[in-house]
């Protein structure tokens, strides 16, 4: 699926029209959309309660560190700019693609399968080892093998308010870190004056920083057994970041709250995941909830692609005042 969606993301390189991107965008959407949930629901199945942050950190800080250098590698691809009689942001999508689909095959290669049928994936565990590990999650939990499959059982968590909270948490991140991710080179062009060049890359150093607060939070959240007091101190750190990057008059006291914004906003959704992992019991119970999380989260990217608007530059304060809200 990976692999398709690669060749998809390829294609937008060679469209002409805005209806075949379209197309090739909806196409691109089915089939990524079972790939981040299905790696939530793996990751929970393999770790106990107090195991999983750390994991989620390491899985989500992969992502956050494309997004830091996704904006140097795009500008660095855009020099491809005339080759072949492409435009640059043509290349960006073409190469991405590829690069993509040629590590699609190569993880199929490592793809490890659940925990009670590991010792069968490329003999990544031996059956003492595979043993251990359900062990493990049954002290933790005592739902290591799954139920039989029943449409019913799978459903029946929808009836539960507390699933749709934890989606909610889910829509709420999302929709601010989505909007600053999308959104981040384009206020520092417009907003802050800074060139193309330099806007593409001043967005790598907040991801770092907001790498290295997930590896933070996720410590003292499995360490300490708590996720809602993580997720409260990563808010407000955003919080503050907010109105700085907003209101404040020197362009380097505004870089400082993207800093604030982009790490709380970011270290919160690994802590998140965790956090509806923690509370959530039964194989078919937690894959239902990893699958409406991230869903929620996917509705929270289309609202935050709509927070910033041009017109409001260069202080975008409607953008600030919603992500805020």
């Amino acid at each position: 699926m990976e692999s398709l969606n690669s060749n998809g993301k390829q294609g937008f390189g060679f469209v002409n029209k805005w209806t075949d991107m379209l197309g090739l965008r909806v196409a691109l959407g089915v089939l990524e959309a079972g790939l981040y949930p299905s790696i939530v629901y793996l990751l929970a199945t393999w770790y106990s309660r107090y195991d999983v942050g750390k994991r989620y950190s390491a899985f989500y800080i992969v992502g956050c560190l494309a997004l830091a250098f996704g904006g140097i590698l795009a500008y660095g691809l855009m020099q491809m700019d005339g080759i072949s009689g492409k435009t640059g942001w043509r290349w960006i999508f073409i190469m991405e693609g590829v690069i993509t689909c040629a590590g699609s095959f190569l993880a199929y290669l490592f793809l490890v399968d659940f925990p009670e049928k590991s010792d069968r994936s490329w003999k990544f565990l031996n059956t003492q080892e595979r043993d251990f590990i359900i062990r493990r999650i049954n002290k933790d939990r005592d739902d290591a093998v799954p139920e039989p499959f029943t449409l019913s059982r799978f459903l029946k968590p929808a009836l539960d308010i507390k699933i749709w909270i934890l989606a909610l948490i889910s829509f709420f991140i999302i929709t601010v870190t989505t909007s600053i991710s999308v959104f981040l080179p384009i206020i520092l062009n417009s907003g802050f004056g800074f060139s193309v060049a330099a806007s593409q890359c001043l967005i790598a150093p907040p991801y770092a920083v907001a790498a290295l607060l997930m590896i933070a939070s996720a410590y003292v959240g499995d360490h300490y057994h708590v996720r809602g007091p993580i997720l409260i101190a990563n808010s407000l750190i955003a919080l503050i970041g907010l109105p700085i990057m907003g209101f404040a008059v020197s362009n380097g006291a505004r870089y400082f709250g993207v800093f604030l914004v982009t790490a709380g906003t970011n270290a919160n959704i690994p802590t998140a995941l965790a956090y509806q992992a923690n509370n959530v019991r039964g194989q078919w119970k937690r894959a239902f909830c990893s699958a409406l999380f991230v869903g929620m989260g996917g509705v929270g990217g289309i609202s935050g692609g709509t927070i910033f608007r041009s017109q409001d530059k260069p202080k975008y304060i409607p953008g600030i005042s919603a992500a805020i809200g």
